[in-house]
């Protein structure tokens, strides 16, 4: 007998060292990344309706109103997973009511859209009992976003080709991280547009990164943090360097901006010098969103 429903949480991540290494015919970006899940995370509740087709309800965890600003609809990611699955398995006629509890920035260069869809494919797989792997799920995702395999697996690992290509690699060092999400929007495909026209890219030492991680060392990997998309963003908004220098200032091994932005992070070996570096943050910067995490294996 089917489960009438199922609860899935989507975690967010951050990029501890991103470098690009050539583009394919298709316009997509090769890539070579090192990713972390960390404990920011949204929820999913997926419920089997008598009501044909896939509705989506998304609400903001503080006020439960609904978030305005975020598309809920066709083109929602996490429909369009639902839908790809239900495909897959020649189950269209079955109905589904999806709530998304919000609680990832969005825009924020951590895949909040991504670990969406990748708990919405792994939630519906369980619900129906389709007996897909994660991997056979993870063939899927990447239709759906190149980020969506990762976020289906989750934990620490590099990841190659456009994102699809998973290498596990070991746990960090026990880390206590601040984010901070200033409230600007950052293009992803103008920054990799104008990555494409840059005649110097400073690209990162992902090996390097690897090593410390394997090591266990918070300082070798604070001093390896790297991300080939961070100078763009940052001259086109000098709050991202502002952000990393206050984090930096404030006792952060390390600090770096997410993907293609804005989202700054912080990589603290103490949890009371972390939090009162969120305090500081907070009232340097009263309008941005801040919170601290840790990572998630």
């Amino acid at each position: 007998m089917l489960a009438k429903s199922v609860t899935e949480t989507a975690y967010a991540k951050i990029n501890l060292a991103l470098d690009i290494t050539g583009r394919l015919p298709n316009g997509y970006h090769e890539v070579r990344m090192v990713m972390e899940t960390i404990s920011i995370h949204d929820d999913l509740t997926i419920t089997i309706s008598d009501k044909p087709g896939i509705r989506l309800t998304c609400h903001m965890e503080d006020n439960n109103l609904s978030v305005t600003e975020l598309d809920c609809g066709e083109d929602n990611l996490i429909v369009r997973a639902a839908r790809a699955l239900l495909a897959d398995a020649d189950a269209k006629y079955i109905g589904l009511d999806i709530t998304l509890i919000k609680r990832i920035p969005m825009a924020a260069g951590m895949a909040g859209g991504s670990s969406d869809a990748a708990a919405t494919l792994r939630g519906v797989n369980k619900l129906l009992n389709l007996g897909y792997t994660d991997e056979e799920l993870c063939v899927t995702g990447v239709t759906i976003g190149a980020d969506v395999p990762y976020c289906i697996l989750g934990g620490s690992m590099l990841a190659e080709g456009i994102g699809e290509k998973l290498t596990p690699i070991p746990a960090p060092p026990d880390t206590y991280i601040l984010i901070a999400k200033p409230d600007i929007d950052v293009s992803t495909a103008y920054v990799y547009k104008k990555i494409d026209s840059s005649p110097d890219i400073n690209h990162p030492d992902v090996d390097g990164m690897i090593s410390a991680i394997k090591d266990r060392d918070l300082s070798g990997m604070a001093a390896k943090l790297g991300n080939v998309l961070r100078d763009v963003t940052a001259q086109e908004h000098s709050i991202v360097p502002e952000l990393e220098q206050a984090m930096r200032a404030a006792g952060a091994k390390g600090a770096l901006m997410s993907g293609s932005g804005p989202t700054v992070f912080g990589l603290f070996d103490d949890k009371e010098t972390c939090l009162q570096a969120l305090t500081h943050i907070q009232a340097l910067y009263p309008d941005i969103y801040v919170s601290d995490a840790v990572f998630v294996s």
